[in-house]
C-alpha cells in the first residue's frame, strides 16, 4: 500500500493522468452534446480514429499542427453530419448508424493509409506539440496545448449550455422536441448542429493521439476510447462537470495500472492490471447511473407535426 501511496504522491502520475483524461474529455463533451439532442451517437470510435488520421496526415503533408487539428474537427463533423442526415433527416436507428459510421470511418482511414503510404512499413513521424514549459505549474507545464483546450472546453460547455439561448434549444430537443417545435425551435436543425459539432470534437479528440501523445498513426490507437466516452457521459449524468471528474477517474485508474506493471514486484499477470481501469470504472458507472437523469427524447426519431 505504501508503494502504491508513493506512486500518486509523484508529479509524474499526475502528468500521466491528465495526458490520459485529455482525449477522453474533449470525445466526452462531443457526445454529451450529441445525446443532449436526442441523438445517441456511436460512431465516435470510428471518428475518432479519422480526427487521428486526417489529422496527421494533414500535418505530415505541410500544415501547421493547428491546421491538423482544424482537418480533424472538419472530418469529424462530416461523419457527424452523415450521421444526423440518417438519423434525424430519415429516423433510422442510431445504433445501426452510429456502428455504420465508425465501420466506414475505420475502413476509410485504412484505405487512405494504404493509398498514401503503399510500401511504408513503418509510419512517418511529425512534430507534434510541444509542452507549455511557460505556464510554471508542473503538471500543467508538461501538456500541451491540446489539454489546455480540453478543460478550458469543459467551462465553456457548460455556459452553452446552461447560459445561452442555444443551449437552451438544445436541452429542449433533447427532452420534448414536440415542446420545442411548439416554440419556434427547428428541432431537425438544432439537432443536425449538435450532431456535428459533438462529432468536430470527436474528430479533435483522435487528432490528440497524433499530433500530441504520439507523433505518428497506426491502427488501433484508438484503441476501445470512444466506447469510454460513451459510458463516461451517464457517468457524468449528461453534465459537462461531472463528465471531466469521470474522465480523470477512469485516467487515474489507467495510470495507476500502468505504474503498477512498471513497479516490477507485480505477482498478477499483466492482464488483470490493463482491466483494473475498466472494472473500476465500470463499477463507478453501477453506482452513479442508476440516478441518472436522461434526456428524455434520447434515441426517439423526431417527425414534424406527429404525436
Amino acid at each position: 500500500m505504501s508503494d502504491i501511496l508513493d506512486l500518486m504522491a509523484g508529479t509524474a502520475f499526475w502528468i500521466a493522468v491528465l495526458r490520459i483524461a485529455t482525449p477522453l474529455v474533449i470525445g466526452t463533451l462531443g457526445v454529451l452534446l450529441c445525446e443532449r439532442a436526442g441523438v445517441l451517437n456511436l460512431g465516435i470510435e470510428g471518428i475518432m480514429v479519422a480526427g487521428a488520421f486526417t489529422g496527421w496526415l494533414a500535418v505530415h503533408g505541410g500544415a501547421p499542427l493547428w491546421g491538423g487539428v482544424a482537418v480533424a474537427a472538419l472530418a469529424g463533423a462530416v461523419f457527424g453530419l452523415l450521421h444526423a442526415w440518417l438519423t434525424v433527416g430519415l429516423a433510422l436507428s442510431q445504433h445501426v448508424s452510429g456502428l455504420g459510421i465508425t465501420l466506414l470511418a475505420t475502413a476509410l482511414c485504412s484505405f487512405g493509409y494504404r493509398v498514401n503510404f503503399p510500401k511504408v512499413n513503418t509510419p512517418p513521424t511529425v512534430t507534434p506539440f510541444a509542452p507549455m514549459d511557460w505556464l510554471g505549474v508542473p503538471v500543467l507545464s508538461a501538456q500541451t496545448p491540446l489539454t489546455l483546450l480540453a478543460l478550458l472546453l469543459v467551462p465553456a460547455v457548460a455556459w452553452m449550455m446552461y447560459r445561452t439561448p442555444a443551449g437552451l434549444a438544445l436541452r429542449m430537443v433533447g427532452e420534448n422536441p414536440h415542446a420545442a417545435e411548439g416554440q419556434g425551435i427547428r428541432v431537425g436543425a438544432v439537432r443536425t448542429a449538435a450532431v456535428a459539432a459533438g462529432s468536430a470534437l470527436m474528430g479533435v479528440a483522435g487528432s490528440f493521439l497524433t499530433l500530441s501523445a504520439f507523433n505518428s498513426f497506426y491502427f488501433n490507437m484508438v484503441n476501445g476510447r470512444g466506447w469510454v466516452c460513451v459510458a463516461l457521459v451517464v457517468f457524468a449524468s449528461w453534465r459537462p462537470g461531472k463528465a471531466l471528474l469521470g474522465a480523470l477517474l477512469f485516467a487515474f485508474f489507467d495510470a495507476l495500472q500502468l505504474r503498477l506493471q512498471q513497479a516490477g514486484d507485480a505477482v498478477l499477470p499483466y492482464q488483470l492490471y490493463l482491466m483494473l481501469p475498466y472494472l473500476l470504472s465500470i463499477l463507478a458507472l453501477v453506482l452513479v447511473a442508476r440516478k441518472a437523469a436522461y434526456p428524455q427524447a434520447l434515441m426517439k426519431p423526431y417527425r414534424k407535426g406527429e404525436r
